[in-house]
Formats: structure tokens, sequence, C-alpha cells
């Protein structure tokens, strides 16, 4: 973590240094005293403009490269503008998120930021094992072959097919669909109750033995689950001016390719109250340590479901990314909400 935090700077100071992170992203070209001393709204001249340059350079706010006269931010001059300088921004997404299936509304919310933003977007879906059942049907396909399909609260729907030894009665299949639907539906996947349902010893030994036969449908549902990635927007962060460097694009495209890891990156948005924003070297991930991550978590008032971020270019706009990661956690934290209450 940066150790901007014991730096004081003076108003003036924080002026320059606020003009030089906006002039750098607009341009990305060093920033000079004569280009900052041309706004309007600095009042001093080229030669104050310098000596506080030199200050904050002197901070490790700035760096100053040395084919050039200008300077640009560092990290740590990033940190100091998104934490103390950012002027507040409001974005609207168009996101209309209502009556879509869950899988849907991730991949509407990762397009439309990753186009707000001109960024990588990355949306974590809710885990399944935090929805509930729905409704429950079990199928007699053929004598000896049936299927039983799981509809969840958040609109998916799996399969699983059984061949049994022998023909299997029809009214027992019957009996199986009116059960579970009974016992089961609002009933968590994750939830310790959903085995002791589905071995009730009050139930007779027939009935008993056909629904553990019945059981990997849900037992392996909950526990094969793990949380699906919705990306888009790769091609911008590899377009020209973000992402030059060969090696470094190859351990990003690596790491993309790796959702275990990826969800770990994303894990720390979840204990964040508002949004996390990781710069450069502040990244624990090796490969994102010339990249900026803004993420927010997303879901329940009592329960974080699920991340939403963008990640880009250390010379990104942070006032747009942390608004439009902020406004499409607050869209999707409703979706959930209707979702999981239904």
């Amino acid at each position: 973590m940066s150790s901007y935090t014991r730096i004081v700077l003076s108003p003036r100071q924080e002026l320059i240094l606020a003009k030089v992170v906006e002039v750098y992203l607009e341009a990305g070209q060093p920033v000079g005293s004569k280009a900052i001393a041309a706004d309007a709204a600095i009042e001093f001249g080229p030669s104050t403009i310098r000596n506080e340059l030199a200050q904050l350079e002197e901070h490790g706010l700035l760096a100053h490269p040395h084919t050039s006269a200008g300077r640009v931010p560092t990290d740590s001059g990033y940190r100091y503008f998104v934490d103390r300088l950012l002027p507040a921004r409001k974005v609207s997404l168009d996101l209309s998120l209502i009556r879509r299936e869950v899988d849907e509304a991730m991949r509407a919310t990762s397009e439309a930021l990753s186009q707000v933003t001109n960024l990588l977007a990355i949306v974590s879906a809710p885990p399944i094992e935090t929805a509930t059942i729905r409704h429950v049907e079990v199928l007699l396909l053929q004598s000896q072959v049936l299927m039983v399909v799981i509809i969840t609260s958040t609109g998916g729907v799996t399969k699983r097919v059984f061949t049994f030894d022998e023909p299997v009665d029809s009214g027992l299949v019957g009996w199986a669909g009116e059960y579970l639907n009974e016992e089961l539906t609002g009933v968590g996947l994750g939830a310790r109750t959903l085995a002791h349902r589905l071995a009730e010893p009050s139930l007779g030994v027939r009935e008993r033995g056909f629904l553990a036969a019945l059981s990997p449908a849900f037992i392996d549902l909950a526990e094969t689950a793990e949380s699906t990635l919705y990306m888009d927007g790769a091609a911008r962060l590899l377009s020209e001016h973000r992402v030059q460097d060969l090696t470094q694009i190859n351990s990003l495209m690596g790491m993309l390719e790796q959702r275990v890891t990826l969800l770990g990156a994303l894990a720390s948005a979840l204990a964040t109250p508002d949004v996390l924003v990781r710069i450069g070297a502040e990244n624990e991930l090796p490969e994102l340590r010339s990249l900026a991550l803004v993420a927010s978590g997303y879901g329940l008032p009592a329960r974080r479901l699920g991340a939403v971020s963008v990640l880009g270019p250390v010379r990104m706009d942070y006032g747009m990314a942390i608004s439009s990661v902020r406004e499409a956690a607050r869209h999707l934290s409703r979706f959930v909400s209707d979702v999981y209450d239904n």
C-alpha cells in the first residue's frame, strides 16, 4: 500500500497535482509547468509551479521522465488523487435488468459497463449454492430411464438422467415429484436441511430408497458449483496506448483464463463497504501490478453475492470508472434482491 497517507500537501500543491493528473489522463503525455500555467484556474506563474512540481516529485507523487521536462503521476499520485481530490461524478448506466435471468443480467451488466468506461469489465455471478429451489420435475422418459429437472430461484435450469436396472413404477415417479416440490421448494442448494429432507426417516423404505437414488441431482449440483465470471472489453484493454508490453499481455491473458485466480483478485471487493480501488503495485497479483482495478460488491443487505469491476491501465478516468462500478453494483443489488425474494 502507498505511503502517501503521511504526506500533507498545501491547497496549491493539491491543485497542481490534480491538474497534472487530469491533463495526463486526457493527453497521455508528460505535463510541464507551461501547460499548467496556461489554465485559467491557475493563478500563479511557471516558476512557482515548477517549484511545487519539484516538491510533489520529492513526495513521490509525480515522476520526471528523463526524456521530458514534464511530469507524470506515480501510483501514489493517482492514489492521492482518487482518495482526496477526485470530484464526485454521477453516471447513469442504461441497464434494465427486470425480468431477466441471472446469466443474462450479468452479461448485460458487463457489456454496458465496458462500453461506458472503455475498459475490461468483469462481473462475478452469485454462486449457485446461494440460490433456492423453485421447482422440481421428475419425468419418466422410458420404463427404466427418468430425468430430474431442477429450476432455481435465479432462473437456472439443470437436468440429470438416471437409468435403473428395472422398470420404475410411474406412481412412485409421480409421488417423488410431488414430495420434492413440497419439501424442497424454497430450500437453498447449500442448506444443511437439503440432505435431511431427501432422507426423511419417516418415509417408507421404498420411497426413501428412491429419493436416495435421485439425491445426486441435488447434492452434486451444490458441491460442484462455483461462481461464473462474465467479461467484456478485452479488446479495449489490449488496444493501442493501453497494454503494450508483450510479456504483460501474455501474463494478463493467462490470468483471465484462470477464473479461480481472478475470483481471488475480486474477493477483497466483497469486504469493502463502497468501491475498492487498487492502483498498480497495490495489486497483489503480479499480472495486475501495471494496471488498475476498480471493483464493488453487490448482493443482499446482509450478504454480498458477487463483484462488479473494471480493469484497465493506471492512466484511466477514475471518476468515470468508480461512478460506473458503483452504479452497476447498485443495479445488480436491486436485481438480486428481487430475484432472491421471489
